[in-house]
């Protein structure tokens, strides 16, 4: 039931005129003149309003907010443009609203904001109407509009005939405008636009263009939910067939599904042991009680699919001819004797015990060494088929055992896939970068590798999204890393390591000449003919332009060469290319490294030390100086934590000695010391420069010359004593290219001469020391008597027959 209701709506504004009315402030609506609207009140502000209106002849003035989120809008937020309306009628809507219907009068202009506390109020001047003649633009602007509203009430529904009519019959271009503008669909930004819009043609144009637009996504939404619709009826409809079917089918007693039958086929086929075959006709059973279309049908599928793609019975019958091996190894690889050494053995077990299960092996080494493409000529000697992953930055344990496939999109780990894609049981399984491997919140990707490399517990494996056990122990593991250090312990307390030393120039020669430069030429289209490279060249680019200990930057040199004698063939300079050792500054530009070498003369203080690198072994001096100062000890060079320990272990050591060595007690208080590790930029670290550090101290303080033409490795403990080191091929090496003459080396190390490679043997005189004394007989530069009394150098022990069975290494203690 109305509370109001006022028939009188004279209007009494004068163009010009100022006028006060209660202010109503709309969210997202605009009134347009000469229209009728109802709306909903409930802000307070509002409803007082409209109830203030029978103090202005039920006059307010009505204009939109321009932010419809403000409760209380200010000036600022409130448009200038609004109607001035007349409330016809309100009515309670609930216990705080109010239903309210407006007519619209004329558009007014808001001059002045009063703001109030129970409601605002307005000082408005009236716009008037501009006088315009009918043209024909107008009426042709008006036949669009009425035709695009009529479109426009017909697509959404809502076409009443009587008003198009009446519509018609006005044909008065403000009327029409506003009318259509008040009960078209359009954005309130638009409204409001065309509420300031005074000219009619102007305003009527711009309403077809939004009429337009406005029915272009009308009929984008029709169409998108018929195409919908449609969707949904056919998938409506082959349920309801399916499930007739099924009920037809259960009535006649017949039970058949192809796609079912198929999966219980697969099965039966397989031959797969009792337990797994169980499981999965208990899923093939499930499957066919799911509804068409259902998530877990489609889930089962692809777990029936993935363990069916196993390879449960397929083997490749495996090469067991060990000097067929032999020949496949020496002819695709050269060197690496350790590796080939132990594959043979694996296949000659396989040859008398047929039954052994694979074999889990780890080749360490350097980068470049060959590692992965050894493990790629065992796969082609043993017949066995390859399949490869590669582990570097896998940091989830699901990439390895699979995720459970309750889970959306869920699949088998990477071990299981491998073995898919191979189509054998019994394959090489190439785990490259083991030593890369991550771990973070989503678990250690190491830990679930554990049961996989156990020979006893991969005999039944499980991936967490298979769920049944599958037999590995017929896989034949090889996994590569460059280091054991970020290994885990457990992990590789599982797995046979090999290691792979870094190439010697001689073995890079080799491989050059055999492998790589072959494969470079067929790569280029090129033959023995069309480009000719002498070994020396190939030694010049070995130490003048690569730096490595394995053969990619020298194949990629050689690459390079390639290139630049298809370029001379191309251009018709040649019909080939010749190289020798003194063109490549031609080809490859300038030499890249320098030859390493060694000071000439004995030096007080200055220490030839041995290291080893990932790139190979490098000579490595080591300086000291004694100054005047208080006992302090400066340590340079970018040295790691156990290098400086190293260091002061040196220092306690000489400092213990002494008298013994003829050196002043208190060095340590009167003496700075200060050593240095040139090469600032290179990072260094380990124990194996102890007696190195010791002999630069010992020759610093007491001025005695130490020998040029010597190098040495060892860790040194604060009793003098001489402990073992690694890398001794690398270092050894390291001082061959050097042109030193004798290596000292620890007394533990001695068995290890049998690794290093003949030319060096036979180049080198190695000595072995035990304790600090045996390493300062030796390194000590010897003197006249009277240029020798700061220092009590100790006799040198009389040589004795070397213990190495081989006569060409000369071993003295």
């Amino acid at each position: 039931m109305s509370d109001f209701s006022m028939n009188n709506e004279k209007t009494t504004a004068v163009s010009g005129e100022i006028i006060k009315l209660p202010l109503l402030a709309l969210r997202g609506l605009s009134v347009f003149p000469e229209t009728v609207i109802s709306f909903d009140l409930e802000r307070k502000q509002s409803i007082n309003a409209v109830l203030s209106s029978t103090k202005t002849d039920m006059r307010v003035f009505v204009t939109a907010q321009r932010d419809v989120l403000s409760e209380r809008p200010a000036r600022d937020e409130l448009y200038d443009v609004g109607v001035v309306c007349i409330v016809r009628q309100y009515v309670k809507n609930g216990d705080d609203g109010l239903r309210v219907m407006v007519k619209g009068e004329y558009r007014a202009k808001l001059e002045t904001f009063i703001p109030g506390k129970k409601y605002s109020e307005a000082l408005v001047s009236p716009i008037p109407r501009p006088h315009t003649q009918r043209t024909k633009k107008a009426d042709a602007l008006i036949r669009n509009a009425i035709g695009l509203f009529g479109e426009y009430c017909a697509e959404t529904g809502t076409a009443v005939p009587e008003v198009m009519i009446s519509l018609s019959l006005r044909n008065d271009p403000e009327y029409v405008a506003d009318y259509i503008s008040q009960n078209a669909g359009i954005a309130s930004d638009k409204k409001q636009m065309l509420l300031e819009t005074l000219d009619p043609e102007d305003r009527l144009s711009a309403l077809c263009s939004h009429l337009t637009e406005e029915l272009e996504v009308l009929k984008i939404e029709r169409e998108i939910n018929e195409k919908l619709r449609d969707r949904i009826s056919s998938i409506q409809k082959d349920n309801v067939l399916r499930e007739q079917l099924k009920l037809i089918r259960s009535e006649l007693g017949e039970e058949f599904d192809p796609e079912i039958e198929e999966y219980r086929d697969r099965i039966a086929e397989a031959a797969l042991p009792e337990e797994i075959q169980d499981k999965l006709f208990r899923e093939t059973d499930r499957l066919a009680k799911q509804p068409f279309g259902s998530a877990e049908a489609a889930v089962i599928r692809t777990y029936l699919d993935a363990v069916l793609a196993l390879p449960w019975n397929k083997t490749t019958k495996e090469r067991a001819d060990v000097e067929a091996a032999r020949r496949i190894l020496d002819r695709e690889h050269y060197g690496l004797s350790k590796v080939k050494e132990r594959i043979l053995e694996y296949l000659a077990v396989r040859q008398v015990a047929p039954n052994v299960k694979g074999a889990i092996l780890c080749l360490v080494g350097p980068p470049g060494v060959g590692k992965t493409s050894i493990a790629m000529s065992i796969a082609h000697a043993t017949n066995r088929k390859l399949a490869r992953m590669s582990l570097g930055g896998i940091r989830d344990e699901a990439e390895i055992r699979g995720h459970r496939k309750t889970y959306i999109g869920a699949m088998p780990g990477r071990i299981m896939t491998a073995l898919t894609q191979s189509g054998s049981n019994n394959p090489v399984l190439l785990l490259d970068e083991i030593d890369k491997l991550g771990s973070d919140y989503h678990g250690d990707p190491s830990a679930a590798l554990l049961e996989a490399l156990d020979p006893v517990e991969n005999v039944s494996f499980r991936d967490h999204f298979l769920e049944i056990p599958y037999d590995l122990s017929n896989v034949l593991f090889i996994t590569t890393a460059n280091t054991t250090s970020t290994i885990p312990r457990p992990l590789l307390d599982r797995m046979e390591v090999i290691e792979l030393s870094s190439y010697t120039d001689e073995e890079k020669l080799m491989i050059a000449k055999k492998h790589l430069l072959p494969k470079a030429r067929e790569k280029h289209g090129l033959d023995a003919k069309t480009l000719k490279i002498t070994d020396g060249a190939i030694r010049e680019i070995i130490s003048g332009y690569t730096r490595e200990a394995g053969v990619r930057i020298l194949e990629r040199e050689l690459n390079a060469i390639c290139r630049k004698a298809d370029m001379k063939i191309a251009s018709g300079e040649g019909k080939g290319l010749s190289v020798k050792a003194d063109g490549l500054a031609e080809l490859l530009g300038p030499r890249r490294y320098k030859p390493e070498s060694r000071s000439g003369k004995d030096s007080v203080g200055v220490v030839n030390g041995l290291a080893w690198t990932e790139v190979g072994g490098e000579m490595l001096e080591v300086e000291a100086v004694a100054l005047e100062g208080t006992g302090k000890l400066e340590i340079t060079g970018n040295l790691g934590k156990v290098m400086t320990e190293s260091a002061n272990a040196a220092i306690s050591c000489v400092r213990a000695r002494a008298k013994q060595l003829g050196i002043d007690p208190d060095f340590y208080k009167n003496r700075d010391i200060h050593l240095h590790f040139p090469e600032g930029a290179v990072p260094k670290d380990g124990p194996s420069a102890g007696i190195t550090i010791a002999i630069a101290v010992i020759s610093a303080l007491s001025g005695a010359r130490v020998r040029n033409d010597i190098a040495m490795t060892g860790e040194i403990t604060l009793t003098g004593r001489v402990l073992p080191i690694g890398g001794l091929k690398e270092k050894t090496m390291a001082a061959y290219r050097c042109g030193v003459k004798t290596v000292i080396i620890p007394k533990d190390n001695e068995q290890d001469l049998e690794e290093i490679d003949q030319t060096v043997r036979r180049a080198l005189v190695f000595k072995t020391a035990s304790t600090l004394d045996d390493v300062i007989a030796e390194a000590i530069a010897v003197e006249r008597p009277k240029e020798r009394k700061e220092l009590n150098v100790p006799e040198k022990k009389e040589a004795r027959a070397p213990k190495t069975e081989k006569p060409e290494v000369t071993i003295r203690q």
